[in-house]
């Protein structure tokens, strides 16, 4: 694996940095998950697809750059550097997206994609219901066939809709057929949240923001055009979309550099720090590099032509743990104060270990189809 970057990928990286420092908001803005800071977001959203920094990796066709994935975690890299805002858009665009460039249709495509890159329609995903969570085979959500009509017609409730309370679309799956064993007769759809029959619910978080929802469908009709895959084959669909949430897209190392830069400052600022915390910080960082630099090889590998497999898994139990540790950390040095940006973000990634399936869930995935331990 070469690790040093081309003359062309360095240019792309001083354009982007320029571009970034030029047009963050100095202020940052009021969390994405607030109605308020939702809509300020979706501003902020359309001005990065305005300047083509969007969606960096998409074909120019639908308002990206035609760039590797190379330069897309070199943008990731900077973005995060610059302290940018978070992206509202990142359940159509990172997660989403890939699985519409592998499953979609030219007509979906060209349909979606364009509307999601400049947040004119934002996505959320319908994946928990109230008796699945991790265990998504098991829901009960089902679609029934309006021959008549040309589609289905849609009946269930999802949960935990993550900005729900604001988007305009979602993306999930439902049950085609009720005969089929758990991981069949299970069909990926999108669905219009405006549509009749649709019930968006929005319900409060502990930490005060407003987003998550629930989402209720009552014979809610879906044309054939937005079925995404082939009809009870959403399975294989939706977990080309659970590998892009567990591992290249969601969580670009970006972040967590950056995170662990700013919290190597922050020990800067301790009187008399001692060795524990030191070793901590020290951790924390070399955590973050190693997910950078596993990152890298996992692109290598993808360039190769590999694809994704389970050892996504084992990418978000390294993630989602080194969070809530990088916060841990920097709690231990700026106390439990309540308006601290540490604070809100150690509330967020109490999260990680339980959203994109939870980790004990993913440490069954890892024993089973990583390391071929029998199942009990």
């Amino acid at each position: 694996m070469d690790l040093t970057f081309s003359e062309e990928e360095e240019r792309f990286r001083a354009e982007a940095r320029a571009w970034l420092e030029a047009n963050v908001p100095r202020e940052p803005l009021p969390s994405g998950d607030t109605a308020a800071g939702f809509a300020l977001h979706k501003e902020w959203e359309r001005k990065l697809f305005d300047a083509r920094w969007a969606v960096v990796s998409w074909p120019e066709q639908y308002g990206g750059r035609d760039a590797s994935l190379w330069e897309w975690l070199i943008f990731e890299e900077e973005y995060y550097r610059a302290g940018a805002p978070q992206r509202v858009t990142q359940n159509g665009i990172f997660l989403l997206a890939p699985t519409l460039f592998e499953f979609g249709t030219p007509e979906q495509q060209d349909r979606v994609l364009p509307a999601m890159a400049s947040g004119e329609e934002t996505w959320c995903q319908g994946w928990s219901e109230p008796d699945a969570g991790s265990d998504l085979a098991a829901i009960r959500s089902r679609a029934v066939r309006d021959e008549d009509a040309g589609g289905w017609r849609l009946t269930g409730q999802k949960t935990w809709t993550t900005r729900g309370a604001f988007c305009d679309r979602m993306f999930g799956l439902f049950r085609t057929d009720p005969d089929a064993e758990r991981h069949r007769g299970l069909t990926y759809f999108l669905v219009d949240l405006h549509a009749e029959g649709v019930t968006v619910r929005g319900f409060g978080r502990l930490d005060g923001d407003e987003g998550f929802a629930d989402v209720f469908l009552e014979d809610v009709f879906v044309g054939d055009d937005d079925v995404l895959g082939e009809v009870d084959q959403g399975w294989s669909v939706a977990m080309a979309t659970t590998g892009s949430e567990r591992g290249l897209t969601l969580r670009s190392p970006g972040r967590f550099n950056a995170t662990a830069d700013r919290l190597v400052d922050l020990y800067g600022t301790v009187e008399d720090p001692d060795d524990r915390l030191r070793d901590e910080v020290v951790r924390g960082w070399m955590d973050a590099e190693a997910y950078r630099l596993q990152t890298l090889w996992t692109v290598t590998r993808l360039s190769d032509g590999e694809r994704p497999g389970p050892e996504s898994s084992l990418t978000k139990l390294f993630w989602s743990e080194l969070d809530v540790r990088l916060y841990e950390t920097a709690l231990a040095m700026v106390g439990p104060a309540l308006e601290s940006e540490w604070t809100k973000g150690y509330q967020f990634a109490l999260a990680g270990p339980i959203y994109a399936g939870t980790n004990e869930i993913q440490r069954n995935v890892v024993a089973e189809r990583v390391l071929g331990l029998p199942r009990k």
